[in-house]
């Protein structure tokens, strides 16, 4: 029925999937157990022993002792129970071994449909959990299909797929079946068809696996990264700072000729990147996060969480950016409602009814129009 080929071919499962024989044999015995019944009646109660050191199956039906027996199948009297063992008394099981003579075509079919789906299932449930380490990754891929603008690469040392999807592209890429990409591991799900692992290049975690990658200090933790805004394929705003007197935080990053920043600017496809001093004070944080625009001076109401910005005049369409860009970038690093006015709308004197501002760099002419009146930009939450 199961010869010994059956158990070398569990060894080799053991050694080259590094999937435990024991749970194999576990399964087949319930497997096998539930088969017999069928083919002698679901009423038995029988239970299958494989024994890998003798290669060999053995079948067990039990039955209990009774004075009189109501259901053949389960019982079996006092009487014939004592010509087995004269010691068996009402309430003790018994155990026969049946024969598996006519049951080794089932048993054989049986066994085989059982390792198929074990050795699936735990070929999945190993390759999840080796992925699940790779989580939060950046991993260099082979894209291996295109379908319908959806990309799919293949992860090395896995037979497993990255899917990234039109959403998680950066705009304006272009790729061919056979190009190496670099990609980050959003997320793993494990699904009826498999592991399912989402890549992409367009979240905030592919810029921040980018700088940990090329710049030795971001990876050690001497140059911290203290948040990311991204618009992807056109700019991205990166606040750092350091706790290390003798290190500048941006200078690092952008490294010798800018040759850090310029490897990171082209793996993005020359995504613009602004690279912001990070500063406690929301006052300076914010300024810097406009960049590349001159602030002339900042002003912000905390019970709004709102800050309002004057430039000069020449430089608002720059501190605003293409489409709102700058700002919308701005407010979402700092975490500030940001409003951007130039130096020739303040007014000479502020309303009783505009809420109080912490000021910072103004004259005492300068004055402004209530913020009920503005249009803000409301930082938006990342995805």
């Amino acid at each position: 029925m199961i010869n010994k080929d059956f158990f070398q071919a569990l060894e080799d499962l053991e050694t080259e999937k590094k999937i435990n024989k024991d749970t194999f044999i576990e399964t087949l015995e319930t497997a096998l157990a539930s088969a017999y019944k069928k083919m002698y009646g679901e009423a038995k109660n029988a239970s299958v022993k494989l024994n890998p050191e003798k290669c060999t199956i053995k079948i067990y039906s039990y039955k209990t002792v009774v004075d009189e027996v109501t259901d053949p199948d389960k019982e079996i009297s006092l009487e014939e129970a004592r010509l087995i063992k004269k010691s068996y008394k009402v309430g003790d099981e018994v155990s026969q071994e049946e024969s598996t003579k006519d049951f080794g075509r089932i048993a054989a079919q049986t066994a085989k449909q059982v390792v198929m789906q074990k050795l699936k299932e735990m070929e999945r449930q190993i390759a999840v959990s080796e992925l699940s380490e790779k989580e939060d990754e950046l991993l260099t891929t082979i894209v291996k299909r295109i379908d319908n603008g959806t990309i799919y690469v293949q992860i090395s040392g896995s037979h497993t797929e990255g899917v990234m999807l039109p959403s998680d592209q950066i705009p304006g890429e272009k790729f061919n079946v056979g190009d190496r990409i670099k990609v980050y591991v959003k997320k793993i799900k494990d699904s009826f068809k498999g592991p399912q692992i989402q890549v992409t290049r367009s979240n905030i975690g592919f810029v921040r696996k980018l700088f940990e990658l090329e710049i030795p200090e971001v990876a050690n933790g001497d140059v911290i990264i203290k948040n990311i805004a991204r618009d992807a394929g056109n700019r991205t705003k990166v606040a750092v700072y350091t706790e290390k007197p003798n290190i500048d935080a941006v200078g690092t990053c952008v490294g010798f000729r800018g040759q850090r920043i310029d490897t990171i600017v082209a793996e993005l496809n020359g995504e613009k990147i602004d690279l912001i001093e990070y500063s406690d004070d929301p006052l300076e944080y914010i300024a810097r996060a406009l960049s590349p625009a001159k602030v002339v001076s900042v002003e912000t109401n905390e019970s709004l969480n709102a800050s309002r910005v004057i430039v000069p005049d020449d430089k608002l369409s720059l501190a605003i950016g293409k489409s709102g860009q700058n700002v919308r970038l701005a407010a979402r690093l700092t975490g500030w409602k940001i409003e951007v006015k130039p130096e020739s709308s303040v007014q000479q004197t502020i309303t009783k009814e505009e809420p109080e501002y912490e000021l910072t760099e103004l004259s005492d002419e300068d004055s402004f129009q209530n913020l009920d009146d503005l249009d803000v930009l409301e930082p938006l939450d990342e995805e």
